[in-house]
């Protein structure tokens, strides 16, 4: 009888919901046949099998959530193959939008422990002058544990044959930060975790289960929030004439299958923009000391759905003309609002739009969807009187917010890469022009 378990889903994913199950006891499947149908805090994967044989058994439920290396199947045949990953690197969770109008708008699961408790080891296991053990840790765990100043050799794995999981190193982490007593950074006691109330006593609650993709949400905007010291630079738009462009020609756009949004439109202007400055598109390696430039142009929308946020990744922006850019957005959207999206639709972004004007608002401070350094924040536009020559004239005014990395940014740089933005809007045919 041979065991199979999830195989690695892709970096920064654990585990997912299970929400089918393909196959059934009794079944003859073969290597590759997809038999499990899991949704992460990323995407829905269809999970494919690494044996064949026959099903004897099924461990889990559409329903249950599970985690990399759980069993799920127990087949009678042949031996495993050594499981491969079933997805490409993912793009962290990130901010807000909603695709309406100007806009354009973003997912789930719950996490049970499969793996066995251990008990904890000591802080460092290793002898002196000892070489340490090679930890069995994916790219995405190394990387946690760098960032967290953790000797990923040292952590104690309780996954399968002692995989170290990101769960495993925070845990090591808080035993580490135990272990060294009171004091926390800079001299500065750690403030402990305080319990709330008991909210009962004052009248009816209901508690709900914490969905993943909210808890990845938290979990990435608290890391891109405590890490990345951000700076949010505001300004205005005149958007009168790219806005009468965009009613004379959403027809056009939308005989192409697309939308043409303000959010769309804007793909293309920050696909310019970022060209014209790099340091936009870019990503800090603290681990190396090193600012890591990306010579591809990738631009991520924030999209709205029912299950929570999801950011949709337009590759090589630079190449595409609006109305391409509009069609595969509205795609992208689309996917997103049907479960379609796959983990390698939401990777490799390089820049953000987070746009709320299809919800309302005035200005927000959006947080830097790490490992980028900046965002751009839209809001709701609105009519205006501007002096124009001799006279008052009504304007549309689109407000923007722009937060950036400012180990990476400087003010002044910042300040001129949305000038170049405004500018961009105000003026369309620049885009032709230098774009």
């Amino acid at each position: 009888m041979t065991d199979f378990t999830i195989p690695e889903l892709g970096e920064n994913i654990e585990g997912g919901e299970v929400t089918r199950v393909l196959v059934a006891v009794g079944d003859t499947i073969s290597r590759e046949q997809p038999v499990l149908e899991l949704e992460t805090d990323k995407a829905t994967i269809e999970v494919p099998s690494s044996v064949e044989g026959i099903v004897r058994e099924i461990t889990v439920t559409a329903g249950d959530t599970v985690k990399v290396g759980a069993v799920v199947l127990r087949v009678e045949g042949e031996q495993a193959a050594a499981p491969a990953a079933v997805a490409a690197e993912p793009v962290e969770a990130p901010v807000v939008v909603k695709p309406a109008g100007t806009g354009s708008g973003s997912a789930h699961v719950v996490s049970m422990p499969m793996r066995p408790a251990v008990e904890a080891a000591p802080v460092s296991s290793v002898a002196a002058g000892e070489r340490p053990r090679a930890a069995a840790a994916s790219p995405a765990v190394r990387r946690l544990a760098r960032e967290i100043g953790v000797d990923v050799n040292q952590v104690v794995g309780t996954g399968l044959r002692g995989r170290v999981s990101q769960a495993d190193v925070k845990e090591h982490a808080r035993r580490v930060l135990s272990s060294v007593g009171t004091a926390g950074v800079g001299g500065v006691a750690p403030r402990a975790t305080r319990p709330l109330p008991d909210f009962a006593k004052f009248g009816d609650i209901d508690r709900q289960a914490w969905s993943n993709i909210r808890r990845t949400t938290a979990e990435h905007l608290g890391h891109a929030w405590s890490t990345i010291p951000h700076v949010t630079q505001f300004d205005t738009a005149d958007l009168t004439a790219l806005e009468a462009l965009r009613q004379q020609h959403k027809a056009d756009v939308a005989k192409a299958g697309g939308s043409l949004t303000v959010t769309a439109m804007l793909v293309r202007v920050l696909a310019t923009a970022v060209q014209k400055f790099p340091q936009f598109n870019a990503s800090l390696d603290t681990e190396r000391g090193e600012i890591v430039y990306k010579k591809y142009v990738n631009v991520g929308v924030a999209v709205d759905t029912d299950r929570g946020l999801l950011v949709p990744v337009i590759r090589d922006a630079d190449t595409k003309n609006i109305t391409d850019i509009a069609v595969e957005l509205h795609g992208a959207a689309e996917r997103a609002r049907n479960r379609k999206l796959t983990v390698e639709d939401m990777s490799g972004g390089g820049i953000t739009i987070s746009n709320l004007g299809g919800i309302g608002g005035t200005y927000f401070t959006p947080i830097v969807n790490w490992p980028e350094v900046a965002i751009l924040g839209v809001s709701r536009g609105r009519i205006e009187p501007a002096w124009r020559e001799d006279r008052w004239e009504p304007r549309q005014v689109l407000p923007l917010a722009l937060s950036y990395d400012h180990r990476v940014i400087d003010g002044a740089d910042a300040m001129r890469f949305m000038r170049w933005v405004v500018e961009a809007i105000e003026q369309p045919f620049l885009l032709s022009l230098v774009g």
